[in-house]
């Protein structure tokens, strides 16, 4: 066990998150926490790495356990240092070192005494072990990976917005490698690629990680074991999500199925002793069961209880065929070129996910459709009849903070009577009293709640929805998700939730080289057309190389007499070429396998422990030695083959 709770107890004021839990996270463990919004994830992870202590139990941890925890808190931190120095912050003892090094190496220019020679090997040595050499380019590689570009790299931290400073202390604390990886929410602030990317690379992450995530999409993908905060109490399952959703109906049922039986035989008992119990024969055996019924150990009853936000979008007038048109846009910001000579068109009907990268101008393209961007090139045409909605992050900002969440939504001028609304509200579960609190003490999610209320209110039969998952639970996006699939009106969304894209989504719009480009399908379908094409085209590539490879045949030339060709080239042998051809790739291919085997072995010769059993290492330096002769004999051959190949040829 790496860190866990034992019989753990912990109370928020006057409310219990958990009662006698208890919960080890073992090595290699991915975890995804879950729980519907309030039940206190976030509030877990802290227990765990101390920041709240326990009203009971304890809290265990391995002494040589290292934990890095990733949370919103975390934007507080600024500095003027470039991301790429903030990133190798991650590795600060070999930091030191390098100090350490260049300091007895200005040193020993003036003092070359033995003992300082000794040191500075020594630290070459250590660094070399910790593969010091090496920390730029791996920083690099995980920043690049996050979705940073090489330029952006030298620029200070300080400069970036939040969610782009969320990215770089991501990329810190990946290198940092630690035992376990406490994650609250990293989808929130990554778009598509750079999620396909943390995906990839935390499913060979050598140590556990816990992930508190609404993305179903990625958890289904990353986790091997689900912890359920529920009723107070942690729930496990072993598997992903899916398996959970499964698994917990599952055993609702058997539960649901051994109260039902018990509640029957109780029943009978019951009638038994009501019929019996004044006849003196049957008293002694009525008094029996009575004890018996007393000491029943009782099921519970049980149901999956979960908030239920109702939503149901209603359309007031139909809109023409084309909603929208949009002819010859350009849009850039300085040098930045986002959008040229974009064409498309939005019809009755579409549902379209507008997906890629951060900076390629998603929420610019939306803000363009809406109506709110300006200064942009080209012409935006609105159909016959459209009335539309507007849902994004900025729309938060814009709730008016001193109105009541009431106040807010007679303001929208729905036409709604405050009945018909504070009914709307406990539909996002704002019930009774809830609706009269003030916008300024509510949570994001909360506002997120009140604002994508007042796009439901408004009757739009076209609807733009700019991230509308991102302070919903994976329930909550499950029923907007069903709403939206049975919504009358046309939508076009920004989403990097997955799961979402794919069960809303009619057509996917994507910017590629500053084009909109439109795909008709959804979102499954759009994947498995772009992984046929990725194939297609690395087939392709390597019939091209392989056809740059294949010799050309030389023919005797036309229309001459035979003696005339005394002089020109020997028609080439393609068997015999062909044949040393297929022994070069395979020695090629020996010689990579062998050059891999001495990287490991070399690998093994800097750890420490290969010295201290004098047996493995002298098998391991025998090892060595052999690979080593192999690889001069491979490359002998390879110069060889490669010597009469180019003879052949020429």
């Amino acid at each position: 066990m790496l860190i866990g709770f034992q019989n753990l107890t912990f109370e928020f004021g006057a409310r219990v998150i958990v009662e006698d839990a208890t919960w080890h996270i073992n090595p290699g463990e991915r975890i995804g926490l879950i729980g519907y919004n309030g039940t206190g994830k976030s509030t877990l992870l802290k227990v765990l790495v101390g920041q709240y202590l326990p009203s009971k139990g304890t809290v265990e941890k391995g002494r040589e356990t290292t934990i890095g925890y990733l949370h919103q808190d975390l934007l507080s931190f600024d500095t003027n240092e470039s991301i790429l120095e903030v990133g190798m912050g991650a590795f600060e003892k070999v930091r030191q070192l390098e100090k350490d090094i260049e300091e007895l190496g200005i040193e020993l220019e003036t003092n070359e005494n033995e003992e300082l020679l000794t040191k500075y090997t020594d630290l070459l040595h250590e660094m070399d072990v910790l593969d010091g050499y090496n920390i730029q380019y791996k920083t690099e590689e995980v920043l690049h990976g996050l979705g940073f570009t090489v330029e952006q790299m030298s620029k200070p931290y300080a400069q970036f917005s939040g969610g782009w400073r969320m990215r770089v202390l991501l990329a810190k604390m990946i290198l940092q490698s630690p035992d376990v990886l406490l994650l609250d929410e990293p989808t929130n602030h990554l778009d598509l690629p750079s999620i396909e990317w943390l995906e990839k690379y935390l499913m060979h992450y050598q140590g556990s990680v816990v992930i508190v995530s609404h993305d179903k999409y990625f958890l289904n993908r990353m986790v091997n074991k689900i912890v359920e905060i529920y009723q107070q109490e942690l729930h496990i399952y072993s598997g992903n999500y899916e398996y959970y959703e499964t698994e917990k109906e599952l055993r609702v049922e058997m539960q649901q199925r051994a109260f039902e039986n018990q509640q029957e035989y109780i029943r009978q008992q019951e009638r038994f002793v009501e019929r019996f119990r004044a006849k003196a024969s049957k008293a002694a055996a009525a008094q029996s069961i009575m004890k018996r019924l007393d000491k029943i150990d009782r099921i519970e009853n049980v149901e999956i209880e979960r908030p239920n936000i109702r939503i149901n979008f209603q359309v007031n007038n139909q809109p023409g065929r084309v909603l929208v048109t949009l002819k010859e846009i350009h849009k850039q910001y300085g040098e930045n070129l986002i959008i040229d000579k974009g064409f498309a068109e939005i019809d009755r009907g579409d549902k379209i996910a507008l997906i890629g990268a951060n900076g390629k101008g998603k929420s610019t393209l939306l803000r363009i459709i809406a109506g709110t961007e300006e200064n942009f090139g080209g012409e935006r045409v609105w159909g016959h009849n459209v009335e539309s909605s507007f849902y994004a992050q900025h729309q938060l900002e814009a709730l008016n903070l001193n109105n009541t969440i009431l106040e807010e939504m007679v303001d929208s001028r729905s036409g709604k009577t405050e009945v018909e609304l504070r009914s709307l509200l406990g539909c996002f579960l704002f019930s009774g009293d809830d609706s009269d609190k003030k916008i300024k003490v509510l949570s994001g999610g909360e506002k997120a709640r009140v604002a994508l209320a007042k796009v439901i209110v408004s009757k739009s039969n076209f609807l733009m929805l700019d991230e509308p998952t991102n302070h919903l639970d994976m329930h909550s996006v499950e029923l907007l998700a069903d709403a939206l699939n049975k919504y009358e009106g046309s939508l076009i969304l920004v989403s990097h939730d997955r799961f979402f894209v794919s069960k809303t989504a009619n057509k996917i719009w994507e910017i590629v080289d500053h084009e909109i480009k439109e795909f008709k399908g959804s979102y499954t379908e759009y994947v498995e057309w772009k992984e046929r094409m990725a194939k297609q085209a690395k087939e392709e590539s390597r019939k091209a190389a392989a056809n740059k490879e294949e010799p050309k045949r030389v023919d005797a030339p036309k229309n001459k007499p035979q003696e005339t060709q005394t002089n020109t080239k020997p028609r080439l042998d393609n068997t015999e070429l062909k044949k040393l051809q297929n022994k070069f790739h395979k020695v090629e291919q020996e010689l990579e396998q062998l050059k891999k085997e001495k990287h490991t072995i070399e690998l093994a010769l800097a750890e420490p422990d290969s010295y201290k059993n004098a047996a493995k290492f002298a098998e391991t330096e025998k090892s060595y030695k052999t690979v080593n002769e192999k690889i001069k004999q491979a490359e002998n051959q390879y110069e060889q083959l490669f010597e009469q190949i180019m003879e052949l040829e020429g």
